[in-house]
């Protein structure tokens, strides 16, 4: 073996760890990493005591266009567009920096997976280059928002500025002001007793 695919060999496996620490699957591992897919699944396994999850990629550009997706979507491609254009990053280097980027803004919360997946990002960049999503500016806040390329975009509105009815109202939110509720009601009672 020559002294340069040796060092190539440890590039790969380096970038397989780093794409493994951000949340990689094992189908964006096969296409990004050279190394063969027993050795990816064994550092898989070495490095999250798990077997890869099994599955399929994202296939549909709808879950980017739903509301909260989308905002994080957009700052995330507005990111990666930024570090292609300006800082001379490219390929999954630019995926990873800009995902990188992306989790300092928009951090999960303890126990959480962060919203916006690498899997997801990856593929993000991926419906970007085959022209399947754009961004296009809002019409109020002039901030530019992942769209749908063959969509009526002219008078966009995005979802921060035109909130959807809906927003927010998740089964976490809810049951945290059920919890508020119930917290408050007892502070009362305590308050009625004294």
């Amino acid at each position: 073996m020559s002294k340069k695919s040796v060092v190539s060999e440890a590039q790969e496996i380096q970038l397989a760890i780093e794409l493994i620490n951000l949340g990689a699957r094992l189908q964006l591992l096969e296409s990004e990493v050279s190394l063969s897919r027993e050795r990816l699944i064994k550092l898989y396994k070495e490095l999250k005591g798990m077997s890869p999850p099994k599955g399929m990629l994202p296939f549909s550009t709808d879950w980017f266009l739903t509301w909260q997706p989308n905002i994080h979507s957009s700052l995330f491609i507005n990111i990666h567009n930024f570090l292609v254009e300006h800082a001379g990053a490219s390929g999954v280097q630019a995926v990873m920096k800009a995902y990188q980027l992306y989790l300092e803004q928009m951090p999960a919360e303890p126990g959480e997976e962060p919203l916006l997946s690498l899997t997801r990002a990856w593929t993000l960049v991926r419906f970007f280059q085959s022209n399947m999503l754009a961004l296009a500016p809002c019409g109020k806040c002039k901030g530019k928002f992942v769209v749908n390329t063959f969509d009526l975009n002219r008078d966009y509105l995005c979802g921060l500025c035109h909130m959807p009815s809906r927003a927010g109202k998740t089964r976490k939110a809810k049951d945290a002001a059920a919890l508020d509720a119930a917290e408050a009601a007892s502070r009362q009672d305590a308050a009625g007793d004294a």
